[in-house]
């Protein structure tokens, strides 16, 4: 494992706590630390240099799509025709603006843009498409491809073993 790129040096108590948050992040501050064996006060001082630190960038609830009518998972390929900062940054922008992407990359190679896209259904995803790409002309090729059974989805980091930092 390469070292990791933080000005935190984290020990195996910082590593405890974060693998108990990313497994449970609505633990209560008690219930933290005694699962990571230290008092209460430091649990809460090591939390709050992680987040201070940025290591931790924040905490949210994971909800299901399917129960709240956003059952259609899209994996896009964006490539623009024009790829100046400018260009890239305009389209990096709008789709950051719209709530149905839950993730964008530029990579390289190949295409600009990778997206991650939830939506209710087919209609929608063709609207949402309308919006960003049809009625952009620095779009050049879109690429979907379309969910039918997410077998796994784990938001975690895996975490170098004490001392292997």
């Amino acid at each position: 494992m390469t070292k990791l790129n933080t000005a935190l040096d984290l020990d195996a108590t910082d590593l405890r706590l974060l693998d108990l948050l990313q497994q449970d992040a609505a633990l209560s501050n008690q219930d933290l630390a005694a699962r990571a064996h230290v008092s209460p006060a430091t649990c809460l001082r090591r939390v709050k240099r992680l987040v201070e630190g940025g290591v931790i960038e924040r905490r949210v609830a994971l909800l299901s799509p399917d129960k709240l009518g956003a059952g259609l998972s899209a994996i896009v390929e964006i490539t623009l025709d024009r790829q100046g900062a400018e260009h890239l940054a305009a389209f990096e922008q709008k789709v950051l603006a719209e709530a149905a992407v839950q993730q964008c990359y530029r990579v390289s190679p190949g295409p600009d843009f990778v997206l991650i896209l939830q939506v209710a259904d087919m209609p929608a995803y063709q609207a949402l498409v309308l919006r960003l790409f049809t009625q952009d002309a620095n779009v050049r090729n879109v690429k979907a491809f379309f969910s039918v059974l997410r077998s796994k989805f784990e938001p975690r980091i895996a975490l170098p073993q004490p001392g292997r930092l």
